[in-house]
């Protein structure tokens, strides 16, 4: 069978799902209504920011959250008001975005890149164990792609060392760990709603946290040294302005109601491709001992025999399915150690580089009936692959 890439007939011609979708009424209405008001910023009297955040710290069962400008921010913020600062180490998983890196930079510490789980690619409670250090102050797990990280082991190694955990929530919306929300499992827990994400605003992000004095905190932090009864001029600690505005809130808000409906699309979905992939050749990357929820961000596969990266990554784009080639390992990264990070032994977190792909989340959202678009084009390029280093 001829590949689209040397002029076949692609396995898929129809468009997929775009994202974010448009507007739903409520979105419209809400919106219009802040631009009306003229309240656009947090500060100004609006409701938009107040009530998102609020709604949010409910569904990530804790009493506390600030809306921030994004979720790099976010972590910074968490970090800061948890007390870290220059001199402190950070661990975070080696196989994330790089905002996960940058900003534990950002706050003045030493990020210090450890391991995933061969089997889930989340960070690896053992590989935390053995990098913690006398200087050791936090730890930053990641619920990649939209799966819970194994939080129990990893919040017993930070309560045995009295460390701070802040969760890099940024793709899990709506996820769950043992029935128990993500965000609200660690000391602070951080959402975004960049462009690709879940709920999307453009740009934006959202901390939420347990702690009423780490909340007051961070939204210090991120209210330019403020105290939450203090004079408006009066600014007894540093801080900064990292405030979402009230429209991007209002796009953010109605959203909620329609969360879980399109995580469920998304599981049938994932469901769909697990059972129509040739599994000889691949499979679905599986979810996290403790998984109850999984928000499904991203599809992870994992192609089990050699494979031309680069051409299939090409070869599945002129079949009509579009994958992305997912992180490189942080540690090979050298903007980050050249800023200082540290990096430990990442094996498992290289193989996935070599070895996993996703599928992207507005896939995620089509008929279940699409699923089988990818398991017949990753079967078609798979079966006509050239040699690794062939070409």
């Amino acid at each position: 069978m001829t590949l689209a890439i040397d002029g076949g007939t692609p396995v898929r011609t129809d468009p997929w799902p775009s994202w974010p979708p448009p507007m739903d009424d409520a979105q419209r209405a809400l919106v219009t209504a802040v631009l009306d008001s003229g309240r656009w910023g947090a500060t100004q009297g609006g409701r938009a920011c107040s009530d998102l955040v609020a709604a949010f710290a409910r569904r990530s069962g804790v009493e506390h959250g600030v809306a921030v400008g994004n979720a790099t921010l976010g972590l910074f913020a968490a970090l800061r008001g948890l007390g870290v600062g220059p001199g402190d180490e950070v661990i975070v998983p080696a196989y994330t975005f790089v905002a996960t890196a940058t900003a534990v930079l950002l706050a003045g510490a030493t990020p210090v890149v450890v391991d995933v789980d061969a089997t889930d690619l989340h960070l690896s409670a053992p590989a935390v164990q053995a990098a913690i250090t006398p200087r050791t102050a936090a730890l930053v797990p990641v619920h990649l792609a939209g799966s819970p990280a194994d939080m129990d082991p990893l919040n017993a190694i930070a309560a045995r060392h009295g460390l701070a955990v802040v969760e890099d929530a940024a793709q899990a919306h709506g996820a769950t760990y043992r029935d128990r929300p993500v965000g609200g499992l660690g000391d602070a827990g951080v959402y975004s709603f960049q462009s690709s994400k879940a709920m999307t605003a453009g740009e934006g992000g959202l901390i939420v946290c347990r702690d009423g004095e780490v909340h007051e905190a961070v939204w210090s932090v991120c209210n330019v040294g403020r105290t939450l009864d203090g004079a408006w001029y009066g600014h007894p600690r540093v801080g900064w302005n990292l405030r979402l505005t009230e429209i991007q809130a209002a796009l953010l808000l109605p959203w909620l109601d329609r969360l879980d409906d399109e995580i469920d699309r998304r599981n049938t979905f994932a469901a769909a491709v697990a059972r129509e992939l040739p599994a000889a050749w691949a499979s679905v990357v599986p979810q996290p001992p403790g998984t109850t929820r999984d928000s499904r961000h991203l599809l992870m596969l994992r192609v089990h025999v050699p494979f031309d990266r680069p051409f299939l990554l090409a070869a599945m784009a002129a079949e009509g399915v579009p994958l992305d080639g997912g992180y490189p390992p942080l540690g090979t990264m050298p903007a980050l150690t050249e800023a200082g990070a540290r990096t430990e032994p990442c094996p498992s977190a290289e193989a996935a580089a070599r070895d996993v792909l996703w599928v992207r989340q507005a896939m995620l959202m089509d008929d279940p009936a699409g699923a089988a678009h990818i398991a017949e084009a990753l079967a078609k390029v798979l079966a006509s692959m050239p040699e690794p280093g062939s070409g």
